[in-house]
């Protein structure tokens, strides 16, 4: 083989890979981004240290969906919890038989870890305002969410986006509603 054409597969080759790169590159950073699980809030959905993308595209959320959220907290820290209501949705919770209600409907549970155990703090019932959202984490006897007044009700401008997929050898994101 000439030197010629050596160069131009080299050539090629380089001019693949810069396109792979820049095209991965205009995908994280306008469509998609990365987040680590911090904490164990969301077992036995995610773990601690799991790595998880989500959809940047449409920041528009649904109950039953795992958000990241960005919004100040006194942890410092970005929160991955599921969407329990919406704005406009009344959430209920129903202390003698530990289960979640939402707009007087019993939501179906199959990710959370365990039984939830009540606090005398927590409230029986709230309606969640336009614009904001109610989330939860999937272990919910470990978890800082909605339920705690330091973080409260999550204005939506503060969702980061979507968890679509788990990096890894489990992906718990195939749509399970």
């Amino acid at each position: 083989m000439s030197d010629n054409k050596i160069l131009a597969l080299v050539y090629e080759f380089a001019e693949v890979l810069m396109s792979a790169v820049l095209a991965v590159g205009v995908v994280f950073a306008f469509f998609a981004k990365t987040s680590v699980v911090n904490g164990e809030s969301m077992e036995n959905s995610l773990y601690d240290g799991d790595t998880v993308i989500i959809s940047a595209i449409n920041r528009t959320v649904e109950c039953g969906d795992v958000v990241v959220i960005s919004q100040p907290n006194f942890i410092n820290k970005v929160l991955i919890k599921r969407v329990i209501a919406v704005g406009g949705q009344t959430i209920t919770f129903d202390r003698q038989n530990s289960k979640v209600l939402v707009d007087g409907e019993e939501i179906t549970e199959p990710y959370i870890k365990e039984k939830m155990f009540f606090t005398t703090a927590m409230s029986s019932s709230v309606t969640v305002p336009e614009g904001k959202i109610f989330v939860m984490g999937d272990n919910r006897n470990n978890s800082t969410d909605s339920r705690d007044f330091r973080i409260g009700l999550i204005d939506e401008r503060y969702v980061v986006g979507r968890v679509i997929y788990r990096l890894g050898d489990r992906n718990i994101f195939e749509k399970d509603k």
